[in-house]
């Protein structure tokens, strides 16, 4: 067995595959991955990856769809169908515990939480197994608030402090008790992105800090989240995601958690073949939390319940650098829809 089969076997931690291809699908379903996610950057991820697959679906739907941010939402959907088909059997074998597959909405309508609940509305016809995904921002929680009493899945994104993690749980438990009831629920800590960002701010401002410390930060947030999560009984599970480097599955191994992860990540594992070591309990020192708390502020805001308000996560700079991920990629899909009809055109 290799590494990650053997985290599965041996721990509770579980995979997830992310903006898979074909031959990514097939590859992480064999490893074990039970559920995957998507995001408005999938098209665009096809493009440079699978391009004759995804540009055979753009051909067809600019013949039937002339609007092209409806034509860029079709095509998602029925690129993502593929995606639901692969893990269809796992959803049906687990009695729809297991086999979801996120979609998120054109992030040009974050904030707006009717669109947010009107995408959920025609990307849950895509499979049963649809699982919606949303940005922890306040239309996010507005639009949230309705689709569980929809009895909706839930995967919350763009979350990167303990703030988010905390508003979100407690604005589902709240809902959940008042409808009575209670669609899965994951919340996902965004590791990655936040280090990537944080880095760029070290950079940028020349903070001197020692790199084995700067590295541990995103980690440090996120373990911080699943102790409130098991201390609090909230009903979610965290997942890891935006993962940046190894370590931003190997930390989190050993708790009840999931991680998605890019197929080419899940093969340097593989590869790795190291050890299974139960990381997810380690205590990170004062001084280290200290250090980073006094050097860096947004590492601050996240890591203390108090950092952020609801009103300031949508401009939380590591959150507003995800975001703008999605939003190149929509454009990217958007340009090649315009290029492929003036090619029909002609």
């Amino acid at each position: 067995m290799n590494y990650i089969q053997r985290v599965i076997r041996d721990t509770p931690t579980r995979l997830w595959i992310n903006n898979p291809t074909g031959d990514d699908l097939e590859k992480a379903v064999a490893t074990g991955a039970i559920c995957g996610t998507s995001n408005p950057s999938y098209c665009s991820k096809l493009l440079q990856r699978e391009p004759e697959y995804i540009r055979k679906i753009i051909d067809t739907v600019i013949q039937e769809i002339e609007d092209e941010d409806a034509a860029a939402d079709v095509i998602y959907q029925r690129a993502t169908a593929r995606f639901m088909n692969a893990f269809l059997s796992i959803y049906e074998k687990s009695g729809g515990r297991q086999g979801f597959v996120t979609m998120q909405d054109n992030p040009e309508k974050d904030e707006d939480s009717q669109a947010i609940v009107d995408a959920t509305v025609r990307h849950s016809r895509v499979g049963r197994n649809y699982m919606a995904k949303i940005p922890v921002i306040e239309p996010g929680m507005e639009a949230m608030a309705i689709l569980v009493e929809r009895n909706v899945p839930i995967c919350a994104t763009e979350c990167f402090s303990i703030a988010q993690t905390v508003s979100m749980c407690e604005l589902y438990e709240h809902i959940s008790k008042r409808c009575g009831k209670s669609p899965p629920f994951f919340i996902t800590h965004i590791t990655g992105i936040f280090d990537e960002e944080i880095r760029a701010y070290v950079e940028r401002e020349k903070i001197d800090i020692d790199p084995s410390i700067l590295v541990q930060a995103g980690c440090i947030v996120a373990r911080k989240e699943y102790r409130i999560l098991k201390e609090r009984g909230y009903r979610t599970t965290l997942l890891g995601g935006g993962a940046r480097g190894l370590h931003h599955f190997t930390e989190f191994v050993g708790g009840d958690i999931h991680v998605t992860l890019n197929w080419s990540t899940i093969e340097d594992l593989i590869r790795s073949d190291r050890s299974v070591t139960r990381r997810i309990d380690i205590e990170t020192p004062e001084e280290i939390i200290e250090e980073l708390s006094e050097k860096l502020p947004d590492f601050k805001r996240a890591y203390y319940e108090d950092g952020l308000k609801p009103p300031e996560y949508k401009n939380f700079a590591p959150l507003q650098r995800f975001r703008n991920s999605f939003l190149k990629g929509w454009a990217h899909l958007r340009a090649e829809i315009k290029e492929r009809r003036e090619l029909r055109n002609q």
